[in-house]
């Protein structure tokens, strides 16, 4: 802005700024951490403590008083909440030796806070530091009065009129202390203050209010301690009686007594006393609860007792082992099982028993059988001890009633218990109640075995009739069953009833269903041949040859017709007669295998062997080169196999394949085609599968 001549003010347009022209970055680029660790790093030399203010008159210092008493005042008024604000007030107001501020300020700040710890500590050390014991005690009476549960206010109060030499006002602190019950450690340190002055009698009537205040196993054994080391051996010993008295029953304290008493008493060489406390408390504590009595109990056997004590301990302690694991886990059946071992090898009667009821008293979780497997084996192994250990008989027996009568017989059941159940009626001679029990066992839970063994139990004492009703039961029961009908028949054979054992094979070959055909009709072959029945033979094999053409029958067929009569001095007709028939089933046989199964090439070979083995056994009669020229040639084929993995690379494997001289033409006219298709494999890059006459 300019004033022209004529005194008018004219604007002036000022230059504009330059503008920044380069703007590429910086050649050396300067950070913001970079300026503040320079910053530091040159601040390390120097010293900026605030000067000191020399104070040259008292003006000066009241003037200087007056401005940190404001400042502190303002800032009180602030944060009045900030305990360390108003001892830093009360340390500068005791700096200044003006104590009677000093005590203002603590007194201020204790009611802002009065449960606050540190302040009444503080308060208390400041008026101890500048020797005002009665101002000190005062504060530490108001601090035990408002706070009695702190300890540390205690301690300090106790500690200060000690170090005056004010034993009684130390008492009288403790006394009042006492009154509030307080833990383990103040009663302890009221106990050695008593002993540091000698006050034995005191330190023993603390202890005794000591127990009453804390019954636990520490606080008695630390008092028959005491005891001790003042040499009242009899008192100790007193202490632990009354203490077992009343805490045999703490499971969690009364293990620890045992403990402390048992070596207490070995210390003076008391092993019979140390033997009966670990005795005593073996028999007060549970299992689970006495691992470390059993293990001290074993060494202080293995140190001062016989063989026989070392047994009982050791004995004690697998115990106490197999008790840990039975609590754990009820259903661990082998547990059990040891545990009745041991107490079968060194425990009574009576400890066996309950140990025994106790283990079949843990059920099985779920009503199935794999869960009942090896529980069953517990009652098993408790009646035999009853029987046999024992010597109980009717406990033996009530034992096995028991047991049958807990088995959910609707679901399963173990036919194992039933015979045993019966087995130890007949050893008692009361065949009566054996055969109640396996008539039982049919009707609620019938089973094979059982049907078996009551058929043996009949058959051993000569009652057929009997034996006759329970094969019907067994066979209306499992109608399948081809072993229920050959035993059948085979006792009816032996009973030397023809009749009756052939209609019982023939009732059994005409059930719609059965687990072993092959047997039964081998039984019923073997029946007739043993009787001399070859024509019944015969139709057997033909009505077996409907039902089904498997080469074992074919074979079987043919030897049968091949050897039957070989031992009554066959003359030379008769020997041709029987190599006819063998050839005529050999006929029909491979007859069957080219036109109706010709996939079974393995089998067709087989059957040409057979054939060529019984005409090798006829000698001149037999024509073997007949059968010889019918026999193939092996051939090793490779053929592709589907992998599951499905990689693409193509696998074989090597098969045996049969080779008849009647497939000979086909094979010619086929040999063309075969070329042309290895040919063209040959062209796809195909592996070919090539044949090879072995």
């Amino acid at each position: 802005m300019e004033v022209s001549p004529g005194g008018f003010i004219t604007t002036v347009k000022l230059p504009r700024a330059t503008r920044l022209k380069n703007k590429a970055p910086a050649p050396i680029q300067i950070t913001a951490e970079q300026i503040l660790r320079e910053a530091r790093e040159r601040q390390k030399g120097a010293d900026f403590r605030a000067p000191k203010q020399q104070i040259n008159d008292d003006t000066e210092l009241d003037e200087y008083r007056l401005r940190k008493r404001k400042e502190f005042e303002d800032l009180v008024s602030r944060v009045r909440w900030n305990k360390s604000v108003w001892v830093k007030y009360a340390n500068w107001e005791e700096s200044q030796r003006d104590f009677n501020r000093a005590r203002s300020v603590w007194e201020r700040a204790l009611d802002q806070d009065h449960r606050d710890h540190t302040l009444w500590l503080k308060y208390a050390e400041f008026e101890m530091k500048h020797k005002f014991v009665n101002h000190a005690r005062n504060v530490w009476d108001r601090a035990v009065s408002l706070l009695p549960r702190v300890s540390q206010f205690w301690y300090k109060y106790v500690h200060m009129e000690e170090m005056l030499g004010n034993v009684a006002g130390a008492r009288r602190i403790f006394e009042r202390w006492m009154n509030w019950q307080p833990d383990q450690q103040g009663w302890l340190s009221y106990i050695k203050f008593e002993v540091r002055y000698n006050q034995v009698d005191r330190a023993r009537a603390i202890f005794e209010r000591f127990v009453e205040c804390h019954p636990r196993a520490g606080s008695w054994i630390r008092y028959a301690k005491f005891e001790m080391k003042n040499g009242e051996i009899d008192l100790a010993r007193n202490c632990y009686e009354r203490a077992v008295d009343k805490l045999a029953g703490d499971e969690e304290e009364a293990e620890q007594l045992f403990v402390a008493f048992a070596q207490f008493e070995e210390k003076f060489k008391e092993a019979d006393r140390v033997r009966c406390i670990f005795k005593f408390a073996l028999d007060r504590l549970p299992r689970g609860r006495a691992q470390l009595v059993y293990n001290k109990f074993v060494a202080f056997e293995k140190q001062f007792g016989d063989t026989e004590g070392i047994e009982d301990a050791i004995v004690g302690k697998k115990r106490f082992e197999y008790e840990d694991q039975v609590r754990k886990n009820p259903h661990n059946y082998d547990a059990w099982f040891d545990y009745v071992r041991l107490e079968e090898n060194s425990g009574t009667k009576e400890s066996v028993r309950e140990v025994y009821e106790r283990a079949i008293a843990q059920l099985p979780p779920a009503a199935e059988k794999r869960y009942w497997q090896r529980y069953i084996y517990l009652w098993i192994n408790y009646a035999f001890y009853e029987e046999l250990e024992a010597q109980d008989i009717e406990r033996a027996r009530e034992v096995y009633a028991l047991c049958l009568k807990w088995i959910p017989h609707e679901r399963f059941s173990f036919a194992k218990m039933w015979l045993l159940a019966s087995q130890f009626e007949i050893r008692q001679l009361n065949l009566p109640a054996a055969r109640l029990i396996l008539g039982t066992a049919i009707g609620r839970a019938p089973k094979g075995k059982i049907f078996r063994e009551y058929i043996k139990m009949e058959l051993q004492l000569g009652n057929m009739d009997r034996c006759r009703k329970l094969y019907e039961k067994y066979i209306e029961f499992s109608p399948q069953s081809c072993y229920a009908w050959i035993k059948y028949a085979e006792l009816e054979k032996y009973l030397c009833e023809t009749k009756r054992a052939r209609s019982i094979f023939q009732l059994a070959i005409d059930q719609p269903a059965l687990d072993m055909p092959e047997l039964l009709w081998k039984a019923y072959i073997e029946f007739e041949m043993s009787e001399g029945e070859f024509e019944n033979t015969r139709a057997l094999y033909e009505k077996l040859l409907e039902r089904t053409k498997h080469l074992k029958v074919w074979l079987s067929y043919a030897r049968f017709e091949a050897e039957q009569e070989c031992d009554l001095g066959d003359d030379e007709h008769k020997k041709k007669q029987r190599l006819q028939r063998a050839r005529r089933v050999f006929e029909r046989a491979l007859d069957y295998f080219i036109s109706s199964a010709p996939e079974l090439k393995e089998e067709r070979a087989m059957l040409l062997e057979g054939w060529l083995d019984v005409e090798s056994c006829f000698g001149v009669d037999g024509n073997a080169d007949l059968v010889r020229a019918k026999l193939p040639k092996k051939l090793k084929r490779r053929r592709r196999i589907e992998t599951e993995d499905g990689s693409s690379a193509p696998a074989y494997e090597e098969y045996i394949d049969y080779f008849f001289p009647d497939e000979e033409t086909h094979h010619t006219n086929t040999k063309i085609l075969d070329a042309a298709y290895r040919w063209k494999r040959q062209k796809l890059n195909v592996q070919d599968d090539g044949i090879c006459i072995c």
